[in-house]
């Protein structure tokens, strides 16, 4: 039976490490959507492979520039989400894949979702801003979700028939990225293309110094306490230099499951699609070395004090942890464009979430996607304008 697909994001990592696989397997796939913000040039290569009719390019310049490239083909092409519901008017997709990254995909995952029977997510921001409204209309439109970063799917696959309720401590493991072992007295001379060169990942620059900052640990250990309804106490992260180890769960009946994989996205967004293990991947075989020596460590919070937020985390959903996205994602923008210090990161994130004026959030519970995303647009002007 052919597969209906729809890609949300589909020129970035996840998106064209997804085509990938489908490719091997080109004829039990029928793509009905992508979309993309500017990288036209791979969404075009994209369309072509899986001969796609509907497109949507949310950048205003490149729409108008595919609309003249592909203007004698027979292709649908939209310049924004809105059009989802047109495209897929009364369709029962069966897989979709939402990877658009930052904010920009909430409004797509919630649009989506009604028109799908499973949806792989792997956009952050979405499940820490807004996992109830989420998952309100998962249960409500009886679609799967499977979480697609590699430890949250390590920790669903762990989970297995298991209730979250039969845990007792949950380990994310953290690679430490290229500073773990940097002098601390040096991180004040740290510099872009430093924290770039991440030791075991190819990564997107926004993912890439999330890690070096750590501050990407602490957005899984928010989207692991919702995802799967846990307490911040059962959730720990640990120094795992080696990153072969995605995670580590505890149960209360005395078993302990470790998972183990290849440091790349390829096997857990292949087992989302493949999830009876009715098709063989290509994997490196067993590191029995690593295995031997897997040296977990305890984060150190003066290199890494981000870590500190975890501490003043709200029990239940607010528009704080929308402050706390916003707040990072406008910092390393500004340090990607060398308008701030590696330093400044960590120490105007950590100001920003103790301030009166933003920590008022954490009792207010978000009412929909517009209120998120206005927010997010408020605080991101804020700090923008800040004299730092």
């Amino acid at each position: 039976m052919i597969k209906k697909v729809v890609i949300l994001g589909s020129t970035g990592s996840i998106g064209k490490t997804l085509i990938n696989i489908l490719k091997k397997d080109k004829k039990k796939y029928n793509i009905l959507l992508l979309t993309a913000n500017k990288n036209i040039n791979i969404l075009l290569k994209q369309i072509k492979i899986f001969k796609v009719k509907n497109i949507i390019v949310s950048d205003l310049d490149k729409f108008n520039k595919i609309r003249i490239i592909l203007k004698n083909k027979k292709i649908n092409i939209y310049n924004n989400f809105n059009s989802i519901n047109r495209i897929l008017k009364n369709k029962k997709i069966d897989y979709t894949m939402s990877s658009i990254s930052g904010i920009e995909g909430l409004g797509p995952t919630i649009k989506i979702i009604p028109h799908t029977k499973e949806i792989a997510i792997a956009n952050k921001e979405s499940i820490i801003c807004a996992w109830h409204l989420i998952q309100k209309e998962l249960i409500m439109n009886r679609t799967k979700f499977i979480p697609i970063d590699s430890e949250h799917f390590s920790i669903y696959s762990l989970l297995s028939s298991s209730k979250s309720e039969n845990l007792e401590k949950v380990f994310i493991t953290a690679s430490g990225g290229p500073f773990r072992n940097y002098p601390l007295k040096k991180f004040a001379s740290i510099k872009l293309e430093s924290a770039l060169k991440h030791p075991n990942w190819k990564m997107g620059q926004k993912i890439t110094i999330d890690s070096s900052t750590l501050m990407n640990k602490v957005f899984e250990i928010i989207e692991a306490k919702k995802i799967f309804n846990l307490d911040y106490k059962k959730l720990e992260i640990l120094i795992h230099p080696k990153s072969y180890v995605h995670a580590m769960v505890k149960f209360k009946n005395g078993l302990t499951k470790i998972l183990i994989h290849d440091t790349n996205m390829t096997i857990p967004i292949f087992n989302s699609l493949y999830p009876n293990h009715e098709k063989k991947i290509f994997s490196k075989k067993i590191d029995f070395n690593i295995l031997n020596n897997l040296s977990f460590e305890k984060v150190d919070q003066k290199k890494f004090p981000v870590i500190k937020i975890l501490e003043i985390l709200p029990k239940k959903n607010s528009l704080f942890e929308t402050v706390i996205v916003a707040t990072n994602d406008t910092l390393v923008k500004m340090f990607i464009e060398k308008k701030i210090k590696f330093l400044d990161i960590s120490r105007i994130l950590l100001k920003i979430v103790k301030n009166k004026e933003f920590a008022k959030y954490k009792r207010i519970k978000p009412k929909n996607v517009n209120e998120i995303i206005k927010l997010s647009e408020y605080v991101s002007l804020k700090i923008s304008s800040l004299s730092i």
